[in-house]
């Protein structure tokens, strides 16, 4: 199924400087997984996470958002959509990532060079039907989602905190507070794909 994939995207046209790509799901649905795999497939694909553009927690802190870090609202959308155009138009684009073990983007952290033809980019909301996000759909020469039913995604999302040191209780907390309603959004807001694959087209996340 990768080399499937692979070879789909040599093969798709694009309109701009370089191919964008774009691979999307509900948190857990292994989407970070999958993104990663494909920009390895290739020594001219690049990896261009959407986590970049979170707000910062000092930002969130007194919006009240804190809790909700991770949804639409958290994510700076015009300056994620300013970069995917420049990707498009650029020989060199320089952007943020994200740092986990921070919790925090760094800016200037990621390059995309001329020798890149194609922008492997990854994030939750890529298609989602809301107001600035859904600009986003008209920008992608091909589109992959990946669709897990929401029971799946709350097991891995709930072992995803266990794992991160998280007690059951506060796991089980942010999964049903957060993560699930993120989650929905996705499934329930969703522009359509190109391509989209479920479990048994994936390796595990």
């Amino acid at each position: 199924m990768l080399q499937d994939l692979v070879d789909r995207i040599r093969a798709t046209p694009h309109r701009g400087r370089r191919r964008l790509v774009a691979v999307t799901g509900a948190p857990g649905s292994g989407k970070s997984t999958l993104a990663g795999l494909l920009a390895a497939a290739d020594p001219t694909f690049a990896l261009v996470p959407m986590d970049g553009f979170h707000l910062d927690n000092a930002v969130l802190r007194p919006r009240g958002l804190l809790a909700r870090k991770g949804a639409p609202e958290t994510f700076d959308v015009a300056g994620f959509t300013h970069l995917v155009a420049r990707l498009a138009r650029e020989d060199e684009v320089i952007h943020p990532t994200f740092d986990r073990a921070l919790d925090r983007a760094v800016a200037g952290s990621g390059v995309v060079g001329p020798f890149t033809r194609t922008a492997i980019v990854e994030g939750n909301y890529l298609l989602l039907d809301r107001p600035e996000w859904r600009d986003l759909a008209g920008m992608w020469d091909l589109s992959i989602r990946l669709d897990v039913s929401l029971a799946t995604l709350e097991t891995r999302l709930t072992q995803r905190w266990l794992t991160h040191g998280h007690t059951p209780q506060a796991a089980a907390e942010k999964v049903r507070h957060n993560d699930l309603p993120n989650a929905e959004l996705v499934v329930a807001a969703a522009l359509p794909a190109d391509i989209t694959l479920t479990p048994g087209d994936l390796p595990a996340p």
